[in-house]
Order: C-alpha cells, then sequence, then structure tokens
C-alpha cells in the first residue's frame, strides 16, 4: 500500500515520536511505501527513518519553499510550486491516509480528505492516530457534527478513530483487503 501520512514536522517528545516510530516500522516491515511531505526534520524524519529502516518505500511531496528541508536519496521525491498542489499530490498517490498529530496545515489537510470522503469524492480509507490523546477533543467536535446533523455521512464512514499504531494499520489493512 502507498501510506499517505500527514503529519508535523516540529520536534516533539517521546509520548508523540514513539508510537509514530512504531507506526514506520509496521508500515515499512509489511512492506508499504511512506507518502509524505518530504521533511527531513522532526516527526516527518522520525517516521521516514522508521519505515526506511524497517525495508519501506518512501515518496516525498515537497513544496519549492521547503525543498532544502527535503530528505535526500528517497525512492521518489516531487517539489510542486505550492500547499495545494501538494495536498493534491498526496493523495493522489495513495492508497489510505493516516492522520497523525500536527499543527494547523495537518490539521487543513486532515479537513480536506475528510471532506473529499463525505461528497463521495474518494472513498480511501482515513485513520485518525489519537497519539496520547491528542484529537480527543477533535474527535468530539466531529461526534457533535454528527449528532447535529452536520455530517451527511456517518463519521464512522468517514474516519475511523486508531488509539496504536498498529490498530491503524490493521484497519488499513482490512479496508483495503491487504494481509
Amino acid at each position: 500500500m502507498n501510506i499517505c501520512v500527514f503529519l508535523s514536522a516540529a520536534d516533539l517528545d517521546d509520548r508523540y515520536t514513539r508510537p509514530a516510530r512504531d507506526f514506520a516500522r509496521l508500515l515499512g516491515k509489511g512492506g508499504h511505501t511512506l507518502v509524505w511531505g518530504g521533511s527531513d526534520v522532526g516527526l516527518m524524519k522520525v517516521v521516514a527513518d522508521g519505515v526506511e529502516e524497517a525495508g519501506g518505500r518512501l515518496c516525498g511531496v515537497s513544496v519549492e519553499f521547503l525543498a532544502a528541508k527535503a530528505r535526500p536519496g528517497v525512492d521518489e521525491m516531487v517539489v510542486v510550486k505550492d500547499l495545494a498542489e501538494r495536498k493534491r499530490l498526496l493523495l493522489e498517490k495513495a492508497d489510505a491516509v493516516v492522520i497523525m498529530v500536527g499543527g494547523t496545515g495537518t490539521l487543513d489537510e486532515a479537513t480536506e480528505i475528510l471532506e473529499l470522503k463525505k461528497h463521495g469524492h474518494t472513498g480511501k480509507p482515513v485513520v485518525l492516530l489519537n497519539t496520547a490523546g491528542f484529537y480527543d477533543g477533535l474527535k468530539e467536535q466531529f461526534r457533535r457534527m454528527e449528532d447535529e446533523g452536520f455530517l451527511p455521512r456517518p463519521l464512522s464512514e468517514l474516519v475511523f478513530f486508531a488509539e496504536e499504531p498498529v490498530g491503524a494499520l490493521a484497519y488499513l489493512e482490512e479496508s483495503l483487503g491487504v494481509a
């Protein structure tokens, strides 16, 4: 599988990096490809290192103004003009999406894929990896949107909330029929 991971490029503490590294190793051991923002810094680097060390492939999509932070020596690296093109290409190259901890950029990417799913423009499975309860508030907000009629489809059809890396990958493999 080509798994797009939306996540932070910030340097974070172990409560966030350890689960990200665990997921990356599972992805690599499964022979999957990481499709990510291409940066070789922060949590993006942690995940890319884990995938590569475990034998997976790396497909980066960077943007011109961040090209200096792009990871060298990957299997594939594309540098695009702007963030909108980057999101489009990341989603195009992916079979599935995992949303890890991150800031406003990650939230923007997450809401875009959910909006596409909501309107039937993609059927790709999406997992929100709720590391250390990071997305508890967002999960509650999504449930409120569902309960109050803001979502035309059940929340469970849009996103799967995983508390642990192994559950995230298992859901993706099951959704896509990969053993």
